[in-house]
């Protein structure tokens, strides 16, 4: 098996004691075999044999979990959970935890539920809005949240363990402090999906009308996310070079901004009361739209204000958790909550208890293609995002690999995760915060951020108060959080040049992609076939499903548009570049005054004749004529 070890100038047969494998960086060439007849490993180390001393080893796990500095070492937990407030005095410098520094055993313990704290929110949300597209039930929606929990920390482990290919020069994993849980891209695809699926009879509708039950659906979803996340793993063994020139910025900014524009409207429709009683009653009675919903929604908002401006540090990055917890406890005191879910739950589960049947379903095919190359791209920011905040390299042969190593493994956790039940799974970026925050990039506390994942989704209690949170308690988390992946796009287009060419390609793009997002149904008569050949008619439908997806219509024109118009640099146009050159003359020439004085150059020639002034020098950054006043002639003689 492959066993991860720093690189260490030891000779042959030496004895490696314990305490060195808590530095960083190991070579890639190294493996373990257990030696006969005794407690010893010999581990490869270029070619060599390296000794491990495994009764030592034994010992200072003992010491780990015996001894109060292995259990609490000398951090100042006080750090943690001190608000932010002017009159108090600030704690001193915290220490920083590196990739494979040891750690405290209680400080790996809060640091690890700080960690998957701030991942629940994003981590059930997906599982409760999907599942109200296909009007799951109760139950299927419980086991949906528990299994989000626990197949997160699973998938988690293989990111952050990272795994040679045997005979091969490739990862699978990046070997950080990278953790997944269910894309959100996954709801914009099945906000369209499942509409589509009613409509053409895939999904069962009653007579009336109303749109019934379709576990059928949500597993033709799953199956056609496990086929097209193939697509990702062929990819994560192509250059970073060549997947940049493909999708650089101008082409993944747009995507996430406008995934996160076709998000926010779900979640503000369950801000103010629930998606599924617009212009009726929702919960009490109450109007859709009615100040008791919007007070509750609002609540949660002003609550992750606050715990951002006066929070701790652990309040911080669990702030939307807080604010989802305040907004429960007030809601749970005014009654709209519903205890009989939770009461009916079993009281634990685990993954394939509720299973679906798996159908590719043709017309989301290339809106999970699509998909796909956004998440691969968000990966590699991700990954550069994690090595930069735990003090790695972002470039480099080392960086390479994490990033082929994280693309991969995030295509393989698509493909677990399908077969798990689950939407496509992808790396998580709010985890950097809670990296920067607490200045610990450990490992160790990834593993506990798993344990905890797992923790939580087997106990289906858990899960099921989750489901009973009101529909404005849940749109106001919500909300914030799609915002911020609008937010996220931002960010990712603020990194081009804004060159003429690249603002062409993001209004080409954005064109289509904000038309579909305010005009969802725009391009539902544009075919009129109406034969029965069931494979046109279900590639008729693939097109129509890509067109009224706002990221995906995006995503296929910005590859095209990026490919088909050229690079070129305007530079009346291009304030990079006007910048750039004004700082070289400014560096080639500190004084342009003293130099037009002293040479009489053309150029001041030029602005005589363009100011219409006779011939003379420049004084102070201005012309002197030859009949000026002797007080500025005085003036150039005194500079």
């Amino acid at each position: 098996m492959g066993f991860k070890i720093p690189k260490l100038n030891l000779q042959k047969e030496k004895t490696v004691e314990a305490d060195e494998y808590t530095t960083a960086k190991a070579p890639s060439n190294a493996s373990v075999e257990l030696a006969d007849n005794s407690s010893d490993t010999n581990i490869s180390l270029d070619g060599e044999k390296v000794r491990f001393d495994a009764k030592k080893y034994a010992k200072k796990v003992f010491r780990k979990w015996t001894t109060k500095e292995g259990l609490f070492g000398d951090y100042d937990y006080a750090y943690l959970f001190t608000p932010t407030l002017p009159f108090l005095t600030k704690k001193k410098k915290q220490p920083f935890f590196g990739l494979n520094d040891d750690i405290p055993v209680f400080l790996g313990l809060i640091l690890g539920l700080q960690h998957a704290l701030s991942m629940l929110a994003g981590l059930c949300t997906p599982a409760l809005l999907i599942s109200s597209y296909a009007n799951l039930d109760t139950l299927n929606t419980q086991y949906l949240v528990s299994v989000s929990l626990m197949v997160s920390g699973f998938l988690s482990c293989i990111q952050i363990t990272r795994f040679k290919i045997p005979f091969t020069p490739y990862y699978i994993g990046t070997g950080l402090l990278s953790v997944v849980g269910t894309s959100f891209a996954t709801i914009t695809i099945v906000t369209k999906g499942f509409p589509m699926m009613y409509k053409t009879g895939f999904c069962p509708t009653a007579a009336d009308g109303t749109k019934l039950a379709c576990p059928d659906g949500y597993g033709a979803v799953i199956a056609t996310s496990c086929v097209c996340g193939l697509l990702e793993i062929a990819l994560s063994f192509m250059p970073a070079k060549i997947l940049q020139r493909f999708f650089p910025p101008v082409v993944t900014g747009p995507v996430v901004l406008l995934i996160g524009i076709s998000l926010v409207q779900a979640g503000f429709q369950d801000f103010v009361g629930g998606a599924g009683c617009i212009g009726s009653s929702c919960a009490k009675g109450y109007a859709w739209g009615s100040a008791q919903f919007i007070g509750l929604g609002f609540l949660v908002y002003f609550t992750i204000i606050v715990c951002e401006k006066w929070g701790s540090p652990i309040m911080k990055s669990c702030a939307v958790i807080v604010g989802l917890l305040v907004g429960c406890i007030v809601a749970a005191a005014c009654g709209y909550f519903d205890r009989s879910g939770i009461d009916q739950a079993p009281a634990a589960t685990f993954v394939w208890v509720h299973t679906f049947r798996l159908k590719v379903y043709g017309p989301m095919v290339l809106p999970f293609l699509a998909c796909y190359i956004v998440l691969m791209m968000e990966a590699i920011g991700d990954i550069t995002a994690t090595s930069d905040v735990t003090r790695l390299e972002i470039e480099g042969p080392l960086y390479d690999s994490r990033v082929q190593g994280g693309v991969l493994a995030d295509g393989l956790n698509g493909v677990f995760a399908g077969l798990c039940t689950l939407p496509p799974m992808s790396t998580f970026a709010q985890n950097n915060g809670v990296i920067a925050i607490t200045k610990c990039g450990s490992r160790t506390v990834g593993y506990w951020c798993c344990f905890y994942l797992v923790i939580m989704g087997i106990f289906s209690k858990f899960a099921a108060a989750l489901v009973a949170i009101p529909s404005s308690v849940l749109g106001g988390m919500t909300s914030f959080l799609f915002t911020s992946v609008a937010v996220s796009g931002l960010k990712i287009i603020s990194t081009t040049a804004f060159t003429r060419r690249d603002r062409f390609v993001f209004t080409c793009t954005l064109l289509f992609g904000i038309g579909a997002t305010l005009v969802p149904d725009w391009f539902e008569y544009f075919f009129t076939y109406a034969g029965d050949n069931n494979a046109l008619q279900g590639f008729l439908n693939a097109i129509i499903l890509v067109m009224e997806t706002g990221f995906a219509v995006t995503g296929f024109l910005g590859v095209i548009l990026n490919l088909f118009v050229p690079q070129e640099v305007d530079d009346e146009d291009d304030i990079e570049v006007v910048d750039e050159e004004m700082q070289v003359f400014h560096e080639e020439h500190p004084h342009p005054v003293l130099e037009a004085i002293h040479s009489l150059s053309p150029f001041t020639s030029r602005l005589s004749k363009a100011d219409g002034v006779d011939e003379g020098v420049v004084v102070s950054d201005e012309i002197v004529n030859e009949g000026s006043s002797a007080e500025k002639k005085g003036e150039y003689n005194n500079y």
